[in-house]
């Protein structure tokens, strides 16, 4: 069972996201209770919806409870800071198109385009970790390879 490194705060959103979807299934259960009562199952639009609603919850609590088990928290104290870690928040410069991008490395099930967290997983992340400032990542991503200076690295 391989480790699962992620944040604190990735942790509780599984935790949380866990909850959710158990108590959700309480309630999808009663709505296939309540579809039984209008007959023939064949037919039965609701019954089937809702059926396929909880085989979908069941697989993802299933997946759930299989991070949460093997989710380890990482401890900043115990990372040198001065390379580009997983949980690090990089400041980095695109050196073909000079533009500046701030990424946070994250454990992949915590990644979110969206609000700048990416997976060490991914062709930049990887690229970038055990970098320190001023040196030269390069990323070979599908477009090809991009060249990233390491500007900042914070917590």
């Amino acid at each position: 069972m391989d480790k699962l490194y992620v944040s604190e705060d990735g942790l509780v959103k599984l935790k949380e996201e866990l909850a959710a979807c158990k108590a959700r299934r309480m309630e999808v259960a009663a709505i296939i209770e309540h579809a039984r009562g209008f007959g023939d199952l064949r037919e039965n639009a609701d019954y089937h919806a809702a059926k396929e609603e909880q085989a979908m919850l069941h697989a993802r609590i299933r997946d759930l409870e299989d991070k949460v088990a093997r989710a380890v928290t990482i401890d900043d104290q115990e990372i040198d800071t001065s390379k580009v870690y997983l949980g690090a928040t990089v400041r980095v410069l695109n050196k073909k198109t000079k533009k500046e991008f701030s990424y946070t490395l994250v454990s992949p099930v915590e990644a979110d385009m969206e609000h700048g967290k990416i997976s060490v997983r991914s062709p930049v992340g990887e690229a970038l970790l055990g970098k320190s400032v001023g040196e030269v990542a390069v990323a070979n991503v599908p477009a090809g390879a991009i060249e990233f200076e390491v500007l900042d690295i914070t917590r």
